[in-house]
């Protein structure tokens, strides 16, 4: 416990510095909301009229995608994280990455809820909030994690200052991605199931009278 207490202590500046590039991303997102054109509103306008009428009469959600489908998605943005921190290079990778994630959640929330006001904002709590309440702290602490064995292989690799146990790094960063990935598989299952019935509740509010 106090190891791993000192261990998120020492890398507390990279949290902040993940967290408010994130935040960064989420802001520009919802910026680019503004920059669409007349006609890119108008498609997104129907794609989404079309979903919320299809949900309304079918009582189902459309393309939500199964279990594993969402579980994978999850994992595989997880996993491009882990190989990223395996290289030098790959240190840049990650922080886009990160801001990517930002830029998605923040485009997503901002045209609901521009587009539908306080409808649209209600409607993002039940279908972009839950799960991502969870999946975004996943992401970055295994950003960190990847960081931090990153920066540890240009010390050992680049600069030649070479440390003992170098196995037990690796180690440590590989049980950390397995933990933060069970957790994902979690995420998703909430995601798959639990989701799609509160959009359900919300989408009627989002059709016109």
């Amino acid at each position: 416990m106090r190891s791993a207490y000192f261990t998120f202590k020492g890398q507390t500046s990279l949290y902040v510095f993940v967290a408010v590039l994130f935040l960064v991303g989420v802001i520009f997102g919802a910026l680019m909301v503004n920059a669409l054109s007349l006609e890119q509103r108008q498609d997104l306008e129907g794609y989404l009229g079309n979903f919320f009428m299809t949900v309304q009469h079918s009582g189902q959600v459309v393309e939500t995608g199964t279990y594993w489908d969402i579980a994978m998605l999850h994992l595989k943005w997880v996993g491009l994280i882990f190989i990223l921190g395996l290289s030098v290079i790959g240190l840049p990778g990650i922080l886009v990455l990160d801001f990517l994630k930002g830029v998605l959640i923040g485009f997503t929330v901002g045209y609901l809820v521009g587009q539908y006001s306080w409808k649209g904002l209600l409607f993002a709590l039940v279908s972009v909030a839950p799960h991502n309440l969870f999946v975004i702290p996943v992401l970055l602490i295994c950003s960190v994690s990847a960081m931090t064995f990153s920066l540890y292989i240009i010390r050992n690799r680049v600069l030649m200052q070479r440390t003992p146990g170098r196995q037990k790094p690796f180690a440590s960063y590989m049980v950390l991605t397995l933990v933060m990935a069970a957790l994902l598989l979690g995420v998703a299952s909430f995601e798959t199931w639990v989701t799609p019935a509160m959009m359900r509740w919300v989408t009627p509010m989002l059709l016109p009278a």
